[in-house]
C-alpha cells in the first residue's frame, strides 16, 4: 500500500504548495477551484554565465605572495593585518537559483475536498466538486518524456503561463525568457542591482517554455516543456539558438501530448516507483495509507513521524536529483523569490553534503550522480583557482559554488573569513565520490572519476600544507563559521589547522592510498601523500576532555555554536568511532554535549546522525522530535543564522529554519538510517543506537558499503530476521555482521543473500 500524504484544503501559500519534481523540472502544486497556479522551476535555470567564474578570477589583485604574508601574520597573531591581506583573495558572490514560470490553470468555481501527495509515485491528487460533478485532478513531472503534466477530469479548464523573468517573445501558450547573467544573495545589500540582464561573448542566456493542451470528451491534460541555452553549457551539448530552443520545447510537448495521459502516468511510474521502493521504512506498526499532516505535526504518533520523513526526504532528493540536470541545491529544486536566502546555491561548509548522506545508504546511488559531475566542473575551474592564488597543484574550491563552477572564495572583500575563506570545499565535496565506490565497488566509477578527483584535491592539499613545530598545518584555517576571542578579547576567525582542516585532509590523503590501492595505481603522489599522512598535526583534546575546534585551546565566540565542524572525523567521515583508541569518542561526544539540542533543520540532522554514530539513540531521538515539530512565529521572515530562534517543519513538511532549506529534510534519512544499521567501520552494525521508543519495525534494501544490502525486522527492540544481500563487490571479501557482543562472518557470491536469526 503507497504511502500518502494528505492535507485537507489547498495551499493558501508557497509554504503549503506540494512539490513535484523530476530532477530537472520542478514544481510546487497550491491546488483549489477557479484560478490556480504551478509555480515552476527549471534546474538549469540560475544567473550567471559558463565563463564567470574564469573572468571572476582574472579580477582577483592576489596570489602566493600576499598568501605567504597572511600566513606570516597569522602565526605572529597579527589578526588584523591577516584578514586585511586577505580580502583581497575575495571575489563576487555565486550565482543564484532562479524561480523560472508560472503556469495559471482555471476552473469554474467549486469546493476542494483536499489533496494528497503520494510518496511512492510522486503523483498530487486533488478531488473537487465543481457544479454538482466531481472533478479530479493529478499532477506529476515525468523524467522519461522531460515534460510536467496536469491532468482534470473536466473539459472546462483555462490554462495560461507568466514569468517573473524578462519576457522576450511569446505566441499562444509558448514563452521564450531571457536570463539574468548576474545576480547576488539578498543578504548583499551592497549589490543595488539584484539581477542584471544581458549577453556575453558565445553564450545566449535564454530559457523556451511551450505549453500544449490536449482535450477529449471527459478530460483535459496539460504539459509543459522546457529548453535552455544553460542544460546546453551544463551537459556540453551543442548551443542551440532561440529558435532552436523554442522548436525542442515544443517537440517535447507535442509528443508528450501525443502519447496521452494514461501512457504518461504509466511511463513516469515505470521510472520512479522502482528508484523510490528500492528502501522502505516501517518503524512501528504504520507505513502505507493516507496520513493527515496536521497529526504527523501534533507529534502524537513519532514511530510514523519518523517513517514518513524518512520516505519525504528520499522522495524529495529523487524529485530534485537525478542524472543530466545539476545537483540539488539549497532548496532542492523548488524556487519562487528572484532573490533567494543565500541564493540557493550550493553551500559547501555543510550543506550540500547533507543533501547527499542519504544517497547511497537509501538506494538512490542514481541520484548521486549530478554531483560528481559538478565535481567534475570544479576540478577544472578549481585547477585556475589553486594555482593562480596559491601557487598549488590540483584543485580547490570554497564556501560556495553554482552550476558554472565557482570556485572562488566569495565575499567581495568584506566576506568574513569564518566563512569566505575556507578552502576545504572540494576537500569534504570529494569524500562523496568515496562513497559511492565504497557502497557499490564500482571500479570503473573509481577509476574514471573517484581517483582522478580525490588525486587532484589531494595534491592541493599537500600543496596548501606547511612545516611547523615538526608537525604539517594548515594556515590561514577557520572553522565554519565559528569565531574565537583572542588574548585581548577580540572576535576573531583565522587561526592553523582547525580540527576539521585536519580531518578533512586526513580523510583525503587516507582515501587517496586507498583508491590507488584499489586499483593498482603506481602514482609517485602516493609516495608524498604516504610521507605527509602521519605528520598532520594530531586532533587536540582539550583539558575539559572536549575534542577543540582549533588546534589552540581557544574559547569559541559561541559555545552553543550551529556548525558541528569539529565532529566531522566523526559524521559523516566515520574516522572517529566508539572503538577509535585515544578516548576520541569521548572527546567528540563531551563537544557534542557542550552545543546543546537543536536550532535548524540541518544542525538537528548532523546532530542526530552524529548522536547515533556515538551510540546515543535517546538523545537522537529528542532531537528528531524537536526538529519536526511546526514552526512556530513568522514562517516568512527570515530568522537569525546565529540559531537563536529555532525552527521547524512547515505546513508541506518542509524543513526551515526559516527560511526553508532542503538539507534538513534531506538529512533526517540518513541520520534515522544510522540509528538502524551502520557500515563504516568495515562491519555492518544492526541497531546502533535504536530508540527504546522504537522496539519494532521493519527496513528493506538499505545499502551497506562493500556493495551488500540488509533486509531487517526487528522485535522488542532486537534482530528478528536479517537478511544480507551482496548486490556488488568482491565475493572473495568477508561480510561481517554484529548485534551487540554477537557477531558473525559470511562469504557471499555477487546476487547471493542469507538470513541470520537468532542474533
Amino acid at each position: 500500500m503507497d504511502l500518502l500524504l494528505s492535507w485537507p484544503r489547498p495551499a493558501r501559500d508557497w509554504t503549503e504548495a506540494l512539490p513535484v519534481g523530476n530532477g530537472r523540472l520542478g514544481a510546487m502544486v497550491f491546488g483549489g477551484a477557479g484560478r490556480t497556479r504551478v509555480q515552476v522551476n527549471d534546474a538549469t535555470v540560475w544567473s550567471g554565465t559558463p565563463g564567470g567564474p574564469a573572468a571572476a578570477l582574472a579580477g582577483i589583485d592576489a596570489g602566493p605572495d600576499r598568501l605567504a604574508e597572511v600566513r606570516e601574520a597569522v602565526f605572529a597573531k597579527d589578526f588584523r593585518r591577516a584578514e586585511d591581506l586577505l580580502m583581497a583573495f575575495e571575489g563576487p558572490y555565486s550565482q543564484e537559483f532562479l524561480p523560472y514560470v508560472d503556469l495559471w490553470l482555471t476552473l469554474p468555481e467549486g469546493v476542494s475536498h483536499g489533496h494528497t501527495l503520494d510518496l511512492d509515485n510522486g503523483v498530487v491528487t486533488e478531488r473537487l466538486t465543481i457544479d454538482g460533478h466531481d472533478v479530479e485532478r493529478t499532477t506529476w513531472v515525468s523524467r522519461p518524456a522531460q515534460v510536467l503534466c496536469v491532468s482534470v477530469t473536466s473539459t472546462d479548464v483555462g490554462v495560461d503561463i507568466t514569468t517573473p523573468l524578462r519576457e522576450v517573445c511569446w505566441d499562444g501558450l509558448d514563452l521564450g525568457i531571457e536570463i539574468p547573467v548576474d545576480g547576488a544573495p539578498r543578504h548583499e545589500p551592497q549589490v543595488e542591482q539584484p539581477l542584471r540582464y544581458g549577453t556575453t561573448a558565445g553564450y545566449d542566456p535564454f530559457g523556451a517554455v511551450a505549453v500544449r493542451v490536449a482535450r477529449d470528451r471527459t478530460r483535459t491534460l496539460v504539459v509543459l516543456a522546457s529548453s535552455t541555452s544553460a542544460h546546453d553549457a551544463w551537459t556540453g551539448a551543442r548551443p542551440r539558438t532561440r529558435a532552436e530552443h523554442h522548436r525542442r520545447a515544443a517537440d517535447l510537448a507535442e509528443q508528450a501530448v501525443a502519447a496521452g495521459a494514461d501512457a504518461l502516468r504509466r511511463g513516469h511510474e515505470a521510472d520512479l516507483r522502482p528508484l523510490l521502493g528500492a528502501c522502505r521504512l516501517r518503524i512501528g506498526g504504520r507505513r502505507g495509507g493516507t496520513h493527515d499532516v496536521a497529526e504527523l505535526l501534533s507529534g502524537d504518533d513519532e514511530q510514523l513521524t519518523a517513517t514518513v520523513l524518512f520516505q519525504y526526504g528520499r522522495y524529495l532528493l529523487a524529485s530534485a536529483s537525478r542524472p543530466g540536470a545539476p545537483p540539488a541545491n539549497l532548496q532542492g529544486i523548488w524556487n519562487d523569490d528572484p532573490r533567494p536566502a543565500w541564493s540557493s546555491n550550493y553551500t559547501l561548509n555543510i550543506n550540500t553534503q547533507m543533501n547527499y548522506w542519504a544517497a547511497e545508504p537509501t538506494g538512490l546511488g542514481e541520484c548521486h550522480r549530478p554531483l560528481f559531475d559538478l565535481l567534475g566542473k570544479l576540478a577544472v575551474t578549481g585547477a585556475d583557482v589553486a594555482r593562480e592564488l596559491y601557487g598549488a597543484r590540483g584543485w580547490v574550491t570554497h564556501h560556495n559554488t553554482d552550476p558554472w563552477g565557482w570556485a572562488l572564495p566569495v565575499g567581495m572583500g568584506h566576506g568574513n573569513p569564518s566563512w569566505a575563506i575556507w578552502p576545504m570545499g572540494g576537500a569534504w565535496l570529494v569524500q562523496h565520490a568515496w562513497e559511492h565506490y565504497d557502497f557499490t565497488r564500482d571500479h570503473a566509477f573509481l577509476a574514471s572519476t573517484a581517483w582522478p578527483l580525490l588525486r587532484g584535491c589531494a595534491e592541493f592539499c599537500l600543496d596548501w600544507l606547511v612545516e611547523r613545530d615538526g608537525h604539517l598545518d594548515t594556515c590561514p584555517s577557520t572553522s565554519p563559521e565559528n569565531l574565537f576571542r583572542s588574548g585581548t578579547g577580540t572576535k576573531e576567525s583565522l587561526t592553523y589547522s582547525s580540527t576539521m582542516d585536519a580531518s578533512l585532509i586526513r580523510a583525503v590523503f587516507g582515501r587517496s592510498l586507498a583508491a590507488a590501492a584499489a586499483l593498482g595505481v603506481d602514482d609517485p603522489l602516493c609516495a608524498e601523500i604516504a610521507a605527509a599522512l602521519p605528520r598532520l598535526r594530531p586532533l587536540p583534546v582539550l583539558p575539559d576532555g572536549r575534542l577543540g575546534e582549533w588546534a589552540e585551546d581557544l574559547p569559541e565566540e559561541d559555545p552553543l555554536h550551529r556548525h558541528l565542524s569539529p565532529l566531522v572525523a566523526v559524521h559523516p567521515l566515520g574516522e572517529i568511532g566508539l572503538s577509535t583508541p585515544g578516548g576520541l569518542a569521548a572527546a567528540a561526544e563531551r563537544t557534542l554535549d557542550r552545543r546543546g539540542p537543536g536550532a535548524m533543520g540541518w544542525s538537528w540532522a548532523w546532530k542526530i546522525a552524529l548522536r547515533a554514530r556515538l551510540g546515543d539513540g535517546e538523545t537522537a531521538r529528542s532531537l528528531l522530535r524537536e526538529a519536526t515539530r511546526p514552526v512556530t512565529g513568522d514562517r516568512h521572515r527570515d530568522a537569525p543564522v546565529d540559531g537563536s530562534e529555532w525552527g521547524g517543519l512547515l505546513p508541506n513538511l518542509f524543513s526551515t529554519h526559516p527560511p526553508f532549506q532542503i538539507d534538513g529534510n534531506l538529512g533526517f534519512p540518513a541520520g534515522i538510517a544510522e540509528l538502524l544499521v551502520q557500515s563504516q567501520s568495515g562491519t555492518i552494525v544492526l541497531l546502533p543506537a535504536l530508540p527504546a521508543a522504537w522496539p519494532d519495525g521493519e527496513l528493506r534494501g538499505l545499502r551497506c558499503r562493500g556493495g551488500v544490502t540488509v533486509d531487517l525486522v526487528w522485535r522488542d527492540g532486537e534482530p528478528d530476521t536479517v537478511r544480507v544481500k551482496r548486490t556488488s563487490g568482491d565475493p572473495r571479501e568477508p561480510v561481517h555482521v554484529r548485534f551487540r557482543c554477537a557477531a558473525t562472518e559470511l562469504r557471499l557470491d555477487t546476487g547471493e543473500s542469507t538470513v541470520l536469526k537468532g542474533l
